[in-house]
């Protein structure tokens, strides 16, 4: 018996994208404790890994360092910043690659809400992520 792994349609991606923005824009440090914070992490590797492009390589990289990060006790805020903030830019670039809109746009929603992950946690949490979302949509405004 073999198995062949069905692929996953634009729904499942898309919800998996709003479980990850909702992840980034709560409590983060609350989120870090969590069990299931590592199946996120290695979902969204998963749907970055089916999309095979290799513009999107450096994503798959910077998200499988930040899962083993979170996986190893003690977290580097500087370490978890850079990351954040790096994955946040190459999201949000990404977008251009999905083909539907709503996934387009969902792509551009995670892409802020790492940048706006990765400005909390270097500042501190003296903001949070939804706050800077805010700040940024009515900047783009």
């Amino acid at each position: 018996m073999s198995f062949h792994k069905q692929p996953k349609d634009d729904t499942q991606h898309q919800n998996h994208l709003d479980g990850a923005v909702n992840i980034l824009t709560g409590n983060l440090q609350e989120e870090a404790t969590r069990a299931g914070l590592d199946n996120h992490f290695q979902r969204w590797i998963e749907d970055l890994k089916d999309t095979n492009n290799p513009e999107l390589h450096q994503i798959v990289v910077d998200m499988q360092a930040l899962k083993a990060h979170f996986g190893g006790g003690t977290i580097d805020k500087a370490l978890v910043s850079q990351l954040l903030s790096r994955l946040g830019t190459n999201t949000s670039k990404a977008a251009s690659f999905a083909d539907n809109p709503n996934t387009a746009q969902r792509v551009a929603n995670l892409g802020e809400a790492l940048s706006a992950a990765a400005r909390q946690v270097s500042s501190g949490g003296q903001s949070s992520p939804e706050q800077d979302l805010q700040q940024n949509s009515a900047q783009n405004s």
